[in-house]
């Protein structure tokens, strides 16, 4: 579909080379008024000079991100806008090609319905600028989002993860179970005694199949677009700086779409205060025996929902 504008250059193409305005247009099907309409509305330059600013802080940000900052700056700006903004201004983030994954069939979906509930595991490799490997070992709520950790070094073993985990434990609590795959670390002996001491279901995932532990792997794609790729460590302690930098400005202020371009923070508090209600109510309240028969499976099925508007 040829659009209005590249019409009129047409019709302007047509004029230089010796044919009427009114010929040119009648070939075209643009009406002559059309034609010598000339574009009166003015971009906001304030508005252009932010988005200039927020895509060079954030260079693999998109433009629906861009918008959700720009919004929760307190500017009432359409999405149209900001995208025809950025588009002009030459922001669009490059594609990276994708490899073709093989469909597998998918696990059965799990009713996750509060935070702590599951959590999410993987590692992820690179490179310090010395030439020695590094090793992140990332822990992501599944409920929530957030990341709840993103230990680096040089080796990683299982009883360094049962370490991290035993931290974590004593800030967020016991979750129920962790997904993991199949790597070394994780089916060792150091990490099934922790799971074992701490009543913790650890899920394996079947070999070869990222796919079934998406949330963490989808992180992981995050995590090396936005902060892996975009920096180099001179030393191991930089990379630590930084990489927690980022857990940090992820958590608390990039926007996830999958929460309604919430921050993984933002969404966790709304799910705990929910959930610390339902107990309360379920604490606070005394029925009688008939009247608890008919109460107690509403009010689990509530907590157990968190529904978040």
């Amino acid at each position: 579909m040829v659009t209005t504008s590249k019409r009129q250059d047409v019709v302007t193409y047509c004029t230089s080379h010796g044919i009427s305005e009114r010929r040119a247009c009648e070939l075209l099907k643009l009406h002559r008024s059309t034609r010598r309409y000339k574009k009166r509305r003015r971009d906001p330059e304030e508005l252009v000079t932010r988005i200039r600013e927020l895509a060079s802080e954030r260079p693999r940000f998109g433009y629906r991100r861009i918008h959700a900052l720009l919004q929760r700056e307190g500017r009432r700006v359409n999405r149209k806008l900001v995208y025809r903004l950025y588009k002009r201004e030459g922001l669009a983030v490059r594609r990276r090609p994708r490899r073709k994954l093989r469909a597998n069939r998918p696990m059965p979906l799990i009713n996750i319905g509060r935070a702590n509930q599951r959590w999410a595991m993987d590692f992820v490799h690179d490179w310090i600028g010395d030439g020695r490997k590094l090793r992140t070992l990332n822990v992501v709520d599944i409920f929530t989002r957030e990341c709840l950790a993103i230990e680096v070094d040089t080796s990683l073993t299982g009883a360094r993860v049962a370490r991290v985990l035993d931290a974590l434990v004593v800030k967020y609590g016991v979750p129920d179970g962790i997904t993991v795959d199949n790597g070394p670390e994780f089916i060792s002996r150091a990490l099934d005694k922790w799971a074992f001491e701490h009543r913790v279901t650890l899920h394996f995932i079947q070999p070869g199949k990222p796919t079934q532990n998406g949330h963490v792997e989808s992180f992981n794609g995050h995590f090396r677009d936005e902060c892996l790729s975009q920096s180099h460590f001179p030393t191991l302690a930089r990379a630590r700086v930084e990489i927690e930098l980022w857990r940090i400005d992820y958590n608390t202020k990039r926007p996830h779409s999958a929460l309604s371009n919430r921050t993984p923070e933002e969404f966790g508090k709304i799910a705990r205060a929910s959930l610390a209600e339902c107990s309360r109510r379920a604490l606070v309240a005394e029925p009688s025996s008939d009247e608890l028969a008919m109460q107690v499976g509403p009010a689990t099925s509530v907590c157990e929902r968190i529904e978040i508007h």
